[in-house]
């Protein structure tokens, strides 16, 4: 599990102060990269490599609105591991309060075929629930 802090900016904002919605997808990607580039692995490497994580399947629920200035902290963690897949379980809070949760299912695939592929063993071991 990883905690990774995100401040809203204005751009963050719609016209009432209120982060827009599809904003959130941008935390939470943001929270995913950071929390595989702590466990050693960057997007650069995997890109060498013609691999990529891409997001398969997100339900995510809207709990309560973040605003401008808010500090908010994204909670990530690996619910599950497939084959060629990873499901993340992902949380963003304002203070003590869960104001987004989402599920994030995203696929390993190769960039040149653009088919799913085997996570690569190494990154497997990583994430051994």
């Amino acid at each position: 599990m990883m905690n990774f802090p995100v401040r809203v900016y204005y751009e963050d904002t719609d016209a009432g102060g209120v982060v827009y919605h599809a904003n959130y997808l941008h935390f939470l990607e943001r929270a995913r990269t950071e929390f595989l580039r702590q466990q050693g692995f960057s997007q650069q490497q995997l890109l060498k490599e013609s691999l990529a994580f891409v997001v398969k399947k997100m339900d995510i629920d809207y709990k309560s609105p973040a605003r401008l200035d808010d500090l908010l902290n994204v909670i990530t963690e690996v619910i599950e591991l497939g084959k060629a897949k990873i499901v993340f379980s992902q949380s963003i809070w304002q203070e003590e309060r869960c104001i987004t949760q989402a599920t994030v299912v995203v696929a390993c695939v190769n960039l040149n075929q653009m088919k799913p592929v085997a996570i690569p063993e190494n990154i497997r071991q990583i994430f051994k629930i």
